[in-house]
């Protein structure tokens, strides 16, 4: 006897029992697919009784009319968006009920009924109950009608082995199902993380980038008249940085952010002298760091030097990165106006990035800023998915 894997989740709560699925989802089913066509053959040996027998028109009208309404209870439970499955598999057990009298075949409803069961409940105990009474009715019937002993067999006995075998891939079926609402789900949250990890890496390469733009093109337009020379040189860098960001941007998105630490540093204290401001780098020429933990690294400090050309209102700023007891340690701090409200996006996302990888991220805004960014050097598994 087939099986015949139904989902009862797949039908949607409070809709119309009469809605019809479209044919597609139906063969496109991950479960049975086009297995209801191949197993509705089974349905032929009802019919072998009568042929047996020579049965007279009344009896092959019977069941015929019989082994219609089957169909449409069978098929129901796969074409029907919100099947009653109470009504579909007990209807099957009333018809093994009522031709079991006057046809033997009639034993294929009570395996119907007992294959289908196990895949229209939630549990196992629920379908071994269900299974349970199936054969309990087929026993009695059988045993009032006196039916032979093959014929109680297949009414009682079989349908019993028939739904065991069907609870194990039922219960294979719900799990299933399980695994793939789990995938879906951690496919979504991916989808989503990394949508944030785009936002976050877009909202430090052009605010970073748009800062020092702005800040070079109002230094040129002060010395248009003062050196036009060095006006020249400003504009060109300009043209390079625009250049620059259009590559950031296409970086971002394809999920590589930075050239190198020592280069973001360069660039960094470049703009920060270029805003008026004296600038210490304290940074060995070669550092042994993650790719990683190297480009979370760059970003804060694109983040913070963003912050101080336009917010601080400083004179001095201090970079300094140093490496010790397995984990790398950056502080930035300047001499400006501090700050001590809600954290920004950009310092939203730069938080985010370092614990996501078991970091940790400090701000001081007392008699200026001091931000100090501490990462493990080693490895280590993070902690929310989607992560750079």
């Amino acid at each position: 006897m087939p099986l015949i894997p139904f989902e009862r989740e797949n039908a949607r709560e409070g809709g119309s029992p009469w809605k019809l699925k479209s044919w597609q989802t139906i063969i496109k089913d991950k479960d049975h697919g086009w297995s209801p066509l191949l197993w509705v053959v089974y349905l032929g040996f009802f019919f072998i009784d009568p042929v047996v027998s020579h049965a007279g028109v009344r009896i092959w009208l019977l069941d015929l009319a019989g082994a219609t309404v089957f169909l449409f209870l069978y098929f129901g439970l796969f074409a029907l968006e919100s099947p009653r499955t109470a009504i579909h598999i007990g209807g099957m057990l009333l018809l093994g009920m009522l031709f079991l009298p006057i046809n033997a075949g009639a034993c294929t409803f009570f395996i119907f009924a007992s294959a289908m069961l196990p895949f229209s409940v939630n549990t196992q105990a629920a379908a071994f109950l269900g299974l349970a009474i199936v054969a309990l009715v087929g026993a009695i019937e059988g045993l009032l009608l006196h039916l032979n002993g093959w014929t109680l067999f297949y009414a009682a006995v079989f349908p019993m082995i028939i739904g065991a075998g069907n609870t194990v891939f039922a219960e294979r079926n719900r799990m299933n199902r399980k695994l793939r609402k789990a995938n879906e789900e951690i496919e979504h949250l991916a989808k989503v993380a990394e949508r944030e990890r785009i936002a976050r890496d877009l909202h430090d390469v052009l605010g970073h980038t748009l800062s020092v733009i702005t800040l070079k093109s109002e230094l040129a337009g002060k010395l248009m008249d003062r050196d036009p020379q060095r006006a020249s040189r400003e504009i060109h860098e300009v043209e390079e940085i625009s250049r620059q960001a259009l590559s950031d941007v296409r970086d971002a998105i394809r999920g590589y952010r930075s050239q190198g630490l020592l280069a973001e540093l360069a660039r960094a204290k470049s703009t920060l002298e270029t805003a008026g401001l004296t600038v210490q780098c304290d940074a060995a020429a070669s550092m042994n760091i993650p790719a990683m933990q190297e480009s979370i690294l760059s970003l804060a400090v694109r983040e913070a030097v963003t912050n101080i050309v336009r917010h601080a209102h400083a004179r001095t700023c201090r970079m300094r990165i140093e490496q010790q007891n397995g984990s790398c340690r950056l502080e930035i701090s300047d001499d400006g106006r501090g700050w001590n409200g809600n954290e920004g996006n950009g310092l939203r996302g730069m938080r985010e990035r370092v614990e996501m990888i078991g970091g940790t991220l400090q701000r001081i805004g007392v008699s200026g800023t001091t931000v100090t960014i501490t990462l493990p050097l080693k490895t280590t598994v993070m902690q929310t998915e989607g992560a750079d």
